[in-house]
């Protein structure tokens, strides 16, 4: 079989007017058709300046704004939706449009404004007992897209959809067996959202993550706030295994399918370094105490957050291969390994201790 390689620049410039094609796979763009005004969220005269790409995300999460703040500076028009007034409002003031959305009951208005739209992102993970909340409606979503404006759509998933592995590297054609309800309705979700938008014509991806993390929200963050572990962390407490991604790679990848055409639906979004948490929270602990001597003493928590307790098999130890993405995609990571990653959160971050050692 023959490999294409596309090389990706680190940052992916615009051409204003232009985006993506769902039909035509030879030309990446096709020219302007319409402007967009965020405010009115309605198609206006042609000689408004507004960019033509345009970016719905359906989850403003902790990756879903730092997307959107990824695409905002590029000159994309962003939008998306949240569960609560009290984030519409934090929204609100970062400069963002959104929607309050119950997944369960959404309204006609909020999929009327997502024709509108070039590009769809899904962040909204499935629901226990439910599976995922809006493919509850996926008859009604495709009615409502069949002649809107979107060309592109990707659904973030989970590579715990492979379940266990036994230690096995694992690539997107390894076959999935989950074992745990929530990645079982994962697995449910990508088959139903790659049907949706390949049926309608986008270009269609599942995108599965190792576990995400970034600026706010690492191992760092974690002994810094003395935050007890999640139930996930918790589990992953006995992995020799953990495959995990930062965010800012994740936008690489997310860019490059955007940018560049592939008949493929689902890659695994992960960096080369699937170590285990207990070696990612002592690299952690020895940034801390290198940046800040004498001030660990105030993170009590951060040994018993990363102490392996009794194992769990229940989702599987598995090195996760990144191949695919780099191979067909083009990207280079940013963050091959935790190391880099985390270097680059701290180096970032001010004196957050209030204590004196």
């Amino acid at each position: 079989m023959e490999i294409y390689q596309v090389k990706i620049p680190a940052r992916f410039p615009l051409r204003a007017g232009y985006f993506p094609t769902k039909s035509n796979k030879t030309s990446t763009f096709l020219p302007r058709v319409a402007a967009f005004t965020t405010s009115s969220h309605s198609l206006t005269d042609k000689s408004e300046p507004e960019s033509q790409n345009r970016m719905f995300i359906l989850g403003m999460g902790f990756f879903g704004q730092f997307f959107a703040q990824s695409l905002k500076k590029e000159g994309w028009v962003v939008t998306g939706t949240c569960t609560s007034k009290t984030k519409k409002k934090q929204l609100e003031e970062k400069g963002f449009h959104v929607y309050l959305l119950d997944a369960n009951q959404p309204e006609l208005s909020t999929l009327n404004a997502m024709k509108c739209y070039t590009h769809l992102l899904v962040t909204i993970p499935p629901v226990g007992g439910v599976g995922d909340p809006m493919l509850q409606h996926a008859e009604l979503l495709r009615s409502t897209l069949l002649d809107g404006n979107l060309q592109w759509l990707c659904y973030l998933s989970s590579t715990s959809v492979y379940g266990h592995c036994g230690g096995a590297w694992v690539d997107e054609d390894y076959p999935t067996s989950p074992t745990r309800e929530l990645a079982k309705l994962r697995l449910d979700a990508e088959e139903g959202w790659l049907n949706l938008g390949q049926g309608l014509g986008f270009s269609t991806q599942v995108f599965r993550l190792g576990g995400i993390y970034g600026p706010g929200r690492s191992a760092v963050d974690t002994i810094i706030k003395q935050e007890p572990p999640s139930e996930g962390q918790k589990m992953r407490k006995s992995r020799q295994y953990t495959a995990r991604v930062h965010v800012e790679d994740i936008c690489q990848a997310l860019k490059a399918s955007i940018y560049t055409p592939s008949s493929r639906g689902i890659y695994n979004i992960v960096d080369d370094d699937p170590a285990p948490r207990e070696e990612v929270f002592t690299y952690a602990e020895d940034l801390i105490k290198k940046k800040w001597p004498g001030r660990t003493k105030c993170s009590s928590n951060s040994a018993s957050a990363a102490s392996p307790t009794k194992k769990d098999d229940s989702r599987g130890d598995k090195r996760v291969s990144n191949m695919r993405m780099k191979r067909e995609l083009g990207v280079r990571l940013l963050h091959p390994s935790y190391r880099s990653g985390l270097l680059s959160i701290i180096d970032q971050m001010e004196n957050p201790f209030h204590c004196s050692p």
